[in-house]
């Protein structure tokens, strides 16, 4: 492990899981980076694809490596790597996204003088398809799962203007270290996906702010690690989104979530009939039943977590410094419509 003379203004953190593909380009750019008062941790976990080997052989003096025995999901690795940070923010980046070399200072530059600023995300766009929008944030349904904000649509260069938004994609933000200490870090019993829902949430019931900096671009390989479309993805997206709506969501609203889940559940099912969206590309390659056992075995799970996620609902609750008004309010504010999640993939 290599140690930093000097503490970092900022701490790049990257979880790798059999990623030997894509860790070169991703890692040249955070090296490429034009604000350099940076250090590089490399989280890897578990991997048995030459990761480790390739880390070894290539390590830089920004560098520190931290090898863990086997795969602990992405809440537990970025932890591991959040308390081992020095610096004062810290970024979290996909192994499969790319950054513009001038992703950080720009968002630097965004959260500057803004102490109430815990997250930034910027414009995420699809890296192969780069007139494509990846996300620039989320948004979020009344029944807890979220989805990218003007995702898949199309990019002209836009640039638009800083505003708030609910939290950005974990995919490639910055993160106050302050907040993401105080907020107890990452629900590492998701394991993976939803994690960023569930800092972000936590985030801004402490009365942080989000921002999104359009100027801020990365390029995201989407779902590379899990598969975009795969049995594990489902399971856990619809297990983490109960998670998600028993731990921040006023009691009203969770009365509320079965009819919008529902009314989701109509959509998706008839975008899986018409072969459209991320359940339409799920069935081709599964099957309804398959669909339908992942639904029934999701709710288990979520079951079984229940006492968990109550004893997190309370601690949360008690440290919260954000109204169920508010709370609602950004509901409304950050809505995402059934159709909208079920068509688009």
């Amino acid at each position: 492990m290599v140690a930093a003379i000097n503490p970092p203004g900022v701490s790049f953190i990257i979880v790798n899981w059999n990623g030997l593909g894509l860790l070169p380009e991703c890692l040249q750019a955070l090296e490429a980076q034009s604000f350099q008062d940076c250090e590089i941790i490399v989280v890897d976990n578990g991997s048995g694809d030459g990761s480790v080997a390739w880390l070894q052989a290539h390590c830089r003096p920004r560098w520190r490596l931290i090898f863990l025995p086997h795969n602990t999901g992405f809440g537990y690795a970025n932890n591991v790597g959040i308390r081992e940070s020095q610096g004062e923010w810290v970024a979290l980046i996909n192994n499969d996204t790319v950054l513009d070399p001038d992703w950080l200072a720009l968002t630097m530059a965004c959260a500057h003088g803004r102490p109430l600023v815990g997250m930034v995300g910027g414009m995420v766009l699809n890296y192969y398809h780069r007139e494509v929008i990846d996300n620039t944030g989320h948004l979020i349904y009344p029944d807890g799962l979220n989805r990218g904000r003007d995702r898949l649509e199309r990019y002209h260069g836009q640039s638009g203007h800083i505003e708030e938004i609910l939290f950005p994609s974990a995919c490639a933000a910055l993160y106050r270290k302050t907040m993401l200490m105080e907020s107890g870090l990452f629900d590492e019993s998701f394991f993976a996906y939803g994690d960023d829902t569930d800092i972000g949430l936590k985030g801004r019931l402490l009365g942080y702010v989000a921002l999104y900096c359009p100027q801020a671009i990365a390029y995201h390989k989407y779902s590379q690690t899990a598969g975009a479309y795969s049995a594990t993805k489902a399971f856990l997206v619809e297990r983490n989104r109960l998670w998600v709506l028993v731990k921040f969501f006023p009691l009203p609203e969770i009365l509320a979530s079965p009819w919008y889940t529902i009314k989701r559940y109509l959509f998706q099912a008839w975008a899986a009939f018409k072969h459209q969206g991320a359940s339409g590309r799920l069935a081709e390659a599964a099957g309804f039943p398959v669909l339908i056992k992942i639904t029934l075995k999701s709710y288990l799970a979520a079951a079984q977590g229940l006492p968990q996620m109550l004893q997190k609902r309370r601690e949360i609750n008690r440290r919260r410094r954000v109204s169920p008004r508010q709370f609602r309010l950004w509901l409304k504010r950050y809505a995402i419509s059934a159709r909208e999640i079920a068509l688009k993939e």
